[in-house]
């Protein structure tokens, strides 16, 4: 009689998944409003990310990626405060935790009026493109929200602008009418749709690459006229939206987990 396996629940599995990594440094997080992200980094280097449902993170979930690997540091991106005590529950003495924010050394300075007020995530992809690119920059982080956050030519974080998301956006067109149905963003095949979806989708995508350019358009005529600015995209639909725009230079999938690399590299 052949034994049978016993099954591997999805933290298991997630947890296997960031095994590969090859150093235990760090352990980042970012916690954001629709999922959290987990991976392990060295100094140099960030390993391939798992990630959840933000609603599904718990102190045991935490516990099960830190049972892989002893890391010296858990660095985190957090904007959704009411996860933060399961992390600090399941880490508890066994790592430091460092919690992104504007008091940290950050590579970048900041000229924000309310630093406090400023996003975890949008504070990491400041540091990440300044450290990874240069300056000035924009990054334009397709989230839960559209974000454009810069980073001046004298390496600050200058302030940024926040838009609805792609999927907030059409969720929102689903939830609010009786006949249009719920669907999944990808390219149109043409700019005239020849089915209620096919419309959405145009109105979606070609009109959201519209808002991103309008936006990238208006900062850079107002804060870097006639200079070479770094525009770096990342987030869940940057490749659909800003992999056919050309004020976009470069598509960096997990640049806020790179910023967070960086955070733990500057903070002993």
């Amino acid at each position: 009689m052949l034994a049978t396996r016993p099954s591997l629940t999805r933290v298991t599995v997630l947890c296997l998944h960031l095994s590969v990594a090859h150093s235990r440094d760090y352990l980042l997080i970012d916690v954001s409003n629709s999922y959290a992200k987990f991976a392990f980094a060295s100094k140099r280097r960030v390993s391939a990310p798992a990630r959840i449902a933000t609603n599904k993170l718990s102190s045991s979930v935490v516990a099960g990626f830190l049972a892989q690997r002893n890391v010296r540091k858990v660095v985190v991106s957090s904007v959704v405060p009411a996860k933060n005590s399961a992390i600090s529950r399941a880490v508890g003495k066994k790592a430091k935790v460092i919690w992104l924010d504007w008091k940290l050394k950050l590579g970048v300075g900041i000229d924000y009026p309310k630093p406090r007020t400023i996003g975890a995530d949008r504070l990491a992809n400041a540091v990440a493109v300044a450290e990874l690119y240069g300056f000035p920059a924009i990054v334009v982080d397709f989230g839960t929200a559209v974000t454009f956050d810069i980073v001046s030519e004298r390496r600050t974080y200058a302030g940024g602008v926040i838009a609805p998301g792609l999927e907030a956006m059409t969720n929102f067109l689903y939830q609010r009418t009786a006949l249009l149905p719920r669907l999944s963003s990808k390219e149109p095949r043409r700019a005239v749709g020849k089915s209620t979806i096919e419309a959405i989708r145009v109105g979606a995508v070609f009109g959201y690459r519209g808002l991103v350019r309008e936006i990238l358009g208006r900062i850079r005529a107002e804060q870097f006229p006639r200079k070479k600015v770094y525009v770096v995209a990342t987030g869940g639909y940057a490749g659909l939206i800003a992999g056919r725009l050309p004020e976009i230079g470069v598509i960096r999938p997990h640049l806020t987990l790179e910023g967070l690399r960086i955070v733990a590299n500057l903070n002993d």
